[in-house]
């Protein structure tokens, strides 16, 4: 998704002893308090996994549903749902076999045509999902002329052969479709529960899952607590009893909370991090993290007549001083982002642009020509309002832009609101340039390039390129996809939709007698039925 919430604590769990599912290692005596307590920096958008669009819902849908595939905690697929499949000699054609064993929390069973519907309500215009691009970026057969309303959501690819095999056909093979089956806009719903209670299907007492956890409950903008699900396929192998999240919108309050026991798993303040792993050195972990972050351009119909000017828009990029918020602002070990797909994605090479070994001095003189060149200056200033969600990370670096921005006569105006309030404002058009900041479904450089395709609903700065689709199109089917990747990050550096800021790492605070998190996951996806704890 994947949008992401910097210092989010609890989408940063990577460190630990390494330990796969809840395996307890040799020597590992348990403690007997096996709950989880985390942080979340704001209010959950939704919980139903084909209307999420952010990383924060979709780390809880992990918990409360489960896919045909999940992750272990070294980032490599295992079985969910699905014990295996079958592949037809034209990979057009994957067969999903499901284990018989798997059952919602009501005790009925997991089944193909809960897959199918699940799927099927994705790409229904009636859903009106955010998130209805994913199914035809994963080339199932039809999803685009469902989305578009050409074709009904039964003409989709996807079938029940039986309750336990699911058939998915696809227009075109990828590569990469078993990832994507893992990721949550995919993950199956119950069409009983979902038509009964309707928009409250995801309310405590209403919600049916298939996960290890079940939703105890909900207290909008204060906290969510899970409880093990006993109906759970493998519930024999979970050891965490209860997870509960906690809303904290302030980083720092959360670190004190953190600090005085309060939380299992906490944040790292925006620049802090040095300090508390000089402090906590067992405690304070920095890993790779695959996501970027940067400033989305509205150049969509409502968007200010000025950023249509490619001119302004690399104007804005270049004044950008990446190596500022990165060693002074930020200091978690971030790298400065030129370029939009992560560099840890799997045989993916990040573009070397010039901008990169320029300096800043360079960088703004051509700001300020290109500027000029546009027709603003002196006597026609340029005037941007920044949106963000609030926190104290991102209100930082949108001051740091401001004046950034300034130096170039660029009179900036900042507005700060809460997270729900920026997504539906980002989904309406309304705004001019939106911290933003995209985080990778699955391991490959794709879900970051197909951000920028002109039918993907989440692409909020309504960006369209035909050029660029076409590459992303042959790119599916490309002996080599980094040839045509290469040139969509050319696109993409020509015409600047976005000012990629920085590449991520997960900075966080982890209690030392936790096990199982995930260690060498760049997605940084996890599981609580993976996790316990070791007596101290």
């Amino acid at each position: 998704m994947k949008w992401t919430l910097i210092c989010t604590a609890w989408a940063a769990l990577a460190m630990a002893t390494p330990s796969l599912a809840a395996t307890v290692a040799e020597g590992d005596k348990l403690a007997q308090n096996q709950d989880l307590t985390l942080r979340l920096l704001d209010s959950i958008k939704t919980l139903d996994p084909q209307l999420n669009s952010d990383t924060d819902g979709s780390t809880l849908d992990a918990q409360l549903l489960e896919g045909l595939y999940t992750q272990a905690p070294d980032g490599k697929l295992v079985p969910g749902v699905a014990t295996g499949y079958d592949v037809s000699p034209d990979k057009l054609t994957y067969t999903f076999h499901l284990r018989p064993e798997a059952k919602w929390s009501n005790g009925e069973p997991v089944t193909a045509g809960d897959f199918v519907y699940a799927w099927q309500r994705l790409v229904d215009p009636k859903t009106a999902s955010e998130y209805s691009w994913f199914l035809a970026t994963m080339k199932v057969k039809n999803a685009q002329a469902v989305i578009d309303g050409k074709a009904p959501p039964s003409d989709l690819g996807v079938r029940a052969v039986d309750d336990h095999t699911l058939e998915v056909t696809l227009d075109t093979p990828i590569s990469y479709l078993l990832p994507m089956v893992a990721h949550t806009p995919t993950l199956p719903v119950l069409k009983s529960v979902v038509e009964k209670y309707g928009d409250a299907w995801t309310q405590p007492g209403n919600m049916v899952g298939n996960g290890a956890y079940v939703l105890k409950e909900h207290q909008m903008g204060q906290q969510l607590v899970l409880a093990r699900n006993p109906a759970y396929w493998d519930n024999a192998h979970t050891i965490i009893n209860t997870v509960t999240f906690k809303v904290i919108n302030d980083g720092n309050q959360a670190l004190t909370r953190y600090l005085a026991g309060e939380l299992d798993v906490g944040p790292v303040p925006t620049g802090q991090f040095l300090r508390l792993q000089k402090e906590h050195p067992e405690e304070a972990h920095s890993t790779p993290n695959a996501c970027t972050y940067g400033y989305l351009f509205n150049v969509g119909p409502n968007g200010p007549a000025a950023l249509k000017d490619v001119r302004v828009r690399q104007a804005l990029s270049l004044a950008v001083n990446r190596d500022v918020i990165v060693k002074n602002i930020l200091q978690g070990g971030q790298k400065p982002a030129y370029s939009w797909t992560h560099w840890a994605m799997a045989g993916f090479k990040a573009p070397d642009f010039p901008e990169a070994h320029m300096t800043q001095a360079e960088r703004d003189a051509k700001a300020k020509a290109l500027l000029k060149e546009a027709g603003f200056g002196p006597d026609k200033p340029l005037k941007l309002t920044i949106s963000y969600n609030t926190d104290e990370g991102h209100k930082k670096m949108a001051v740091a832009v401001q004046q950034f921005w300034k130096a170039l006569g660029v009179d900036v105006t900042l507005e700060n609101m809460e997270w729900k309030v920026l997504i539906d404002r980002y989904g309406k058009g309304q705004f001019e340039v939106g911290r933003y900041a995209w985080c990778a479904d699955y391991d490959e450089a794709s879900t970051f390039l197909n951000y920028f395709l002109s039918n993907n609903t989440s692409n909020y700065g309504k960006f369209a390129n035909a050029d660029y689709d076409k590459l992303i199109q042959e790119s599916a089917t490309s002996g080599d996809a980094n040839v045509q990747y290469d040139k969509a990050e050319a696109v993409l550096h020509e015409q600047m939709p976005v000012a990629p800021v920085y590449f991520y790492t997960s900075v966080s605070l982890v209690k030392p007698d936790i096990r199982g998190l995930p260690v060498q996951n760049v997605l940084n996806n996890w599981y609580a039925r993976n996790v316990y704890r070791v007596a101290k």
